[in-house]
């Protein structure tokens, strides 16, 4: 049985799978991809990155649930990252719960690093060539299927959990069934190798073990605690941490030393391969771990706590007393074949000749060396790579993305009009909160809005950043006669010059690099409705002039093109800047300036709108409400206080983001001031109110700590002048550290004395 397995009816092909295998061991069918068994090396990263959840593990609990009724003893071991999935109960509850189910006996893994310790010691001390460690079977994998080079540079010692699983038929019998309980997926391919096979009979994920003791309705949290069979394991528990293996196999390892490297993660693991199959690198010990983390970040882990929470639970497992029963036949040493061979497992894949990969490069529309986008989107390096692949049968031609929208590029205004029409929809489903506020300066321009919607004018949207400038957009298409057609919005900051012309008029093919068809323009896909210009001070004195033509003749010119086309558009356009200031300077047409400001509507910062702040705060807590699917019932007083006195430099879009974040922290049904960012505290306790909460004594004191610190380091550099290196001798601390406390509070050092100054 294959250890990873696709459910074909959930595949989409969408190749993430193949986007993400390190070794690219997904083959592409008709209507989905499936994994090639003889390239795998098991390192989990398809199921973790498929979307669809269609790589799935195949699933050993009916086979384990056998063994456990069979009538022959079955012993488990658990892995040594066991706690840290497992951090709902304690050890012994988890024994018990395993007991519960009917294991004869329980075990750690971590025994099993202390048998190999001695064997790693001792490869280290006569190797010869550099050693790559075999304790990781991804990586054991890796070598035998794709680098067999690099063979006779294994150590030759089996994983632990083979070396526990050899123990323990040796001590019991060869009758006894070994369950081995781990996250990792490659050991599934271990279990299976013809140089391991028999040691363990099974391998089960914890994932899989904990469907069964939901299955049997066990909760572990109220089980009394039993205590583990065998020898308690001691540096072994710490063997899945990041170097954990060093410790455990009592290495002591230098930073500074070049023979005994330690990598994790796949592009560590695959870089140092690579390397020593080049012959770039010799070290005398190269331990590998393919996971990120070590095991504890594998793909079986427990995905509800962090890195941190789990490497915690695996040292306090260390650090703490597990109850143990030693029975007599574990007292004694027992001699153990703890060797392993390992053997070429690579597959051989046909060669295309130099014709077959221009064939295939030509049928995705790939003439020339400029038409090789090497996007990555097929999940290779290159477009190459890719032709390569499909000779091999592992790939297809609907994988090239830039191929397919060539193909879809005619319907690109269609549905571009569609995706418009549907936005237009859902904004009639929100009915007039498109901007909200009760002060004079919002109601003032909504006014403006509503009196120049229904007519043809042109309007220029003024405004800082984050004002609301596009909702002031919008509410004018709505109010206008074309509502009913699109509402195109362009950011002229976002794109280049030469991609913004193409964007706005189109191109043909053939007028520059990568134009390998014609395209529309978005002003002729918003012939008849409104197209917005965003950030209109932003385009280039070429484009202001292509602009002028459209709006005094009212056509439109690809690039490239000989021939206009005439469009029926409404223009709005919004900037942040000052374009008077642009007429005057010269970085912006004066023709044009006066043909955009035709009718000119100001969104007021929120500074300025302070009466609707606490009915702002409120519509975006709903906002927030609904998207988190969290409870809060309302903003307390405090806190709407100091969001008023706040001067709200990002204006509406830091309002909408600070109400949010504000939502995601709270741990009650109500927003409040500590749930602010620390600015907002600062404020609020300037003006002299009371912000004490007691329940807080560390939230409460730090603003007032970071205020004093900061008026210490300004004094300090007044004293000094602004000379830095003086200020630290002033104040008693090094240099380095001054520089750190500046870069804290955004302090500089000759802007403190100018200011000093400017008081005087």
């Amino acid at each position: 049985m294959y250890p990873i397995v696709t459910i074909t009816d959930q595949c989409r092909k969408c190749y993430s799978c193949v986007r993400s295998c390190p070794v690219k061991a997904i083959k592409v069918e008709k209507s989905y991809t499936e994994i090639i068994f003889e390239r795998c090396i098991g390192c989990g990263n398809c199921l973790s990155n498929c979307p669809q959840h269609a790589k799935v593990i195949s699933d050993n609990v009916v086979v384990t649930e056998a063994l456990l009724t069979s009538g022959d003893p079955v012993v488990a071991v658990l892995g040594c990252s066991f706690p840290a999935f497992f951090h709902n109960c304690s050890p012994g509850q988890l024994s018990a719960g395993l007991h519960q189910l009917g294991f004869a006996e329980v075990h750690e893994g971590a025994r099993g690093v202390e048998l190999i310790a001695g064997e790693y010691r001792n490869a280290i001390e006569k190797a010869q060539l550099p050693l790559i460690s075999s304790h990781c079977p991804a990586v054991v994998d890796l070598v035998e299927r794709h680098y067999p080079q690099l063979i006779e540079n294994l150590v030759g010692v089996v994983t632990h959990m083979v070396a526990m699983g050899r123990y323990l038929k040796q001590v019991l019998g060869e009758q006894v069934k070994v369950i081995y309980i781990s996250s990792c997926i490659a050991g599934k391919f271990e279990v299976q190798a013809e140089q391991t096979k028999g040691a363990v009979d099974v391998l089960l994920t914890y994932r899989e073990l904990e469907s069964i003791f939901k299955e049997r309705g066990i909760d572990l949290a109220t089980l009394q605690e039993e205590p583990f069979d065998g020898r308690a394991p001691h540096m072994g528990r710490v063997f899945s941490l990041s170097q954990g293996s060093f410790q455990a196999f009592g290495i002591t390892p230098n930073p500074l030393d070049t023979e005994i490297v330690t990598a994790e993660g796949e592009v560590n693991v695959m870089g140092i391969i690579k390397d020593l199959a080049a012959g770039r690198i010799s070290p005398k010990l190269v331990d590998l771990r393919f996971c990120y983390d070590g095991c504890i970040g594998g793909p079986g882990r427990n995905k509800e706590l962090t890195e941190f929470s789990r490497r915690n639970m695996v040292i306090n497992h260390f650090r703490g007393e597990t109850p143990y029963r030693v029975a007599p036949h574990y007292q004694k040493d027992w001699d153990i074949n703890l060797s392993r061979t390992f053997s070429d497992k690579y597959a051989k894949l046909p060669t295309p000749k130099g014709g077959d990969v221009k064939k295939i490069l030509q049928a995705t529309n790939k003439f020339t060396q400029k038409d090789e986008l090497n996007c990555r989107t097929c999940g290779y390096r290159t477009c190459r790579e890719y032709a390569v692949a499909v000779f091999q049968g592992l790939a297809d031609l609907e994988m090239c993305l830039p191929h397919n929208l060539q193909q879809l590029e005619e319907e690109r205004g269609r549905l571009i009009q569609k995706y418009e029409l549907a936005k237009r929809e859902l904004d009639r489903e929100y009915g007039d909160e498109f901007i909200v506020g009760s002060d004079g300066n919002t109601l003032e321009a909504l006014d403006q809005i509503k009196q120049v919607g229904p007519t043809p004018t042109t309007v220029l949207i003024r405004g800082e950043s984050g004002t609301g400038k596009e909702l002031a957009a919008r509410a004018i298409h709505r109010y206008s006669k074309r509502n009913d057609k699109p509402l195109v919005t362009v950011n002229c900051t976002t794109i280049t010059d030469s991609l913004l012309e193409s964007e706005l008029f189109g191109h043909k093919k053939g007028s520059f690099t990568g134009a390998i068809t014609e395209k529309k323009g978005l002003f002729e896909a918003a012939d008849g409705g409104t197209i917005f210009l965003d950030e209109i001070g932003d385009i280039t004195p070429k484009l202001q002039a292509e602009l002028l033509r459209v709006l005094d003749l009212g056509e439109v010119r690809p690039v490239g093109g000989t021939v206009a086309h005439r469009v029926d558009v409404r223009l709005i356009a919004a900037t942040n800047k000052s374009l008077e200031d642009g007429v005057r300077d010269g970085w912006f047409r004066e023709d044009l300036y006066y043909r955009l400001n035709v009718f000119s509507i100001t969104m007021p910062p929120l500074r300025e709108r302070v009466e609707s702040i606490p009915q702002l705060a409120h519509y975006f807590l709903e906002k927030a409400r609904n998207k988190l699917n969290k409870h809060i019932t309302g903003i307390e007083e405090r806190a709407i206080n100091a969001m008023v006195k706040y001067p709200w430099p990002g204006n509406i879009r830091e309002m909408q983001n600070v109400i949010e974040r504000a939502a995601v922290l709270t741990h009650d049904d109500i927003i409040k001031l500590g749930n602010l960012p620390l600015a907002f505290a600062e404020s609020y306790a300037d003006e002299g109110e009371d912000v004490i909460d007691l329940r807080s004594f560390k939230k409460e004191r730090e603003p007032h700590v970071l205020r004093v610190e900061k008026k210490l380091i300004q004094r300090y550099l007044a004293d000094a002048g602004g000379n830095v290196s003086k200020a630290a001798q002033l104040a008693n601390i090094p240099r380095r550290t001054f520089y750190r406390l500046l870069a804290k509070h955004g302090l500089k050092g000759r802007t403190i004395r100018a200011r000093e100054d400017e008081d005087e």
